[in-house]
């Protein structure tokens, strides 16, 4: 396959709308349905048929170029510099909500139990409520509930992910090795240590809100503990069907020892999505 000497720009493309649109129909589903609205889940399904679509026609588009050998030296720097700006990206993301939870129980909730000069805030507002996490706050908002403990299922899930991190190590080398079949056997356990992961993340959702009463309703610890894991295991869902495309091309042949930045850049995202849930272990289930 021979790389081009010039520097490709794509022709026009309809899918960036297309998966705007879709993206829009998704979360305008998503929040009625969370709402009561009937009709929310029915409009939430349509925008992830659409966005299903759209990734699939755009990664075939993408696969497409890079087969055709227009890809060069120049582009590959130009694909990893955007991965490395998405990437930064998304750690903002997660440090709004790690920061919002670090604003709840080191910052407002002692404001409401009454520390340091707060002290007739606590006793003119809120005189009952004590300074305590979990909580959800002085309102006992959702009513009554249960934490999620850090043993059990979030203990197990921390052990698939970091399984997976070695796991998707190992066929980067074995790629960079030539070693075919150890890349498709190490790859297609990656993806499904992922596909696990979210398994046993939804039976934990469904524990949560049976037998703890734990829900999204919750108050300050409710929200933060399933906005956190929630878009964590969106995109560990997301990172592990990218897996999938990835594993079904080197099934296929693509990639080669010197050029492989497809691969590379899912396994980026894949190590941030594992680190990530390190610190969602640690501040939200341990401490």
């Amino acid at each position: 396959m021979e790389q081009s000497e010039r520097y490709y720009v794509p022709h026009g493309s309809n899918w960036p709308i297309v998966g705007a649109v879709a993206l829009f129909i998704l979360m305008l589903g998503v929040s009625t349905a969370l709402n009561g609205a009937g009709f929310g889940p029915v409009v939430a399904w349509t925008g992830a048929a659409i966005l299903i679509v759209m990734i699939v026609g755009w990664f075939s588009n993408v696969i497409d170029e890079s087969q055709s050998g227009i890809y060069n030296a120049q582009v590959d720097r130009s694909f990893r510099m955007g991965m490395t700006w998405f990437i930064i990206s998304e750690v903002a993301f997660f440090a709004a909500f790690f920061g919002a939870l670090f604003y709840a129980r080191q910052l407002s909730l002692p404001w409401l139990g009454g520390e340091s000069n707060n002290f007739f805030t606590n006793l003119l507002l809120w005189p009952e409520f004590a300074n305590e996490w979990p909580s959800n706050g002085p309102g006992v908002v959702g009513g009554e509930f249960q934490s999620m403990g850090a043993l059990g299922l979030p203990l197990i899930n921390t052990a698939i992910l970091l399984t997976s991190g070695v796991t998707i190590t190992i066929a980067h080398h074995a790629l960079k090795d030539n070693n075919r079949a150890v890349l498709n056997w190490f790859l297609f356990a990656t993806f499904a240590l992922g596909f696990i992961f979210v398994g046993l993340q939804a039976y934990e959702y469904i524990h949560a809100y049976r037998d703890l009463n734990l829900t999204l309703g919750s108050g300050i610890y409710g929200s933060t503990f399933f906005m956190l894991t929630g878009f964590h295991g969106a995109h560990v869902t997301l990172g592990a069907t990218m897996l999938v495309v990835i594993w079904v091309r080197c099934l296929k042949g693509h990639f080669t020892p010197a050029h492989h930045f497809g691969f590379e850049g899912v396994a980026w995202y894949w190590h941030f999505v594992d680190v990530v849930w390190l610190g969602l272990y640690i501040f939200v289930y341990w401490l």
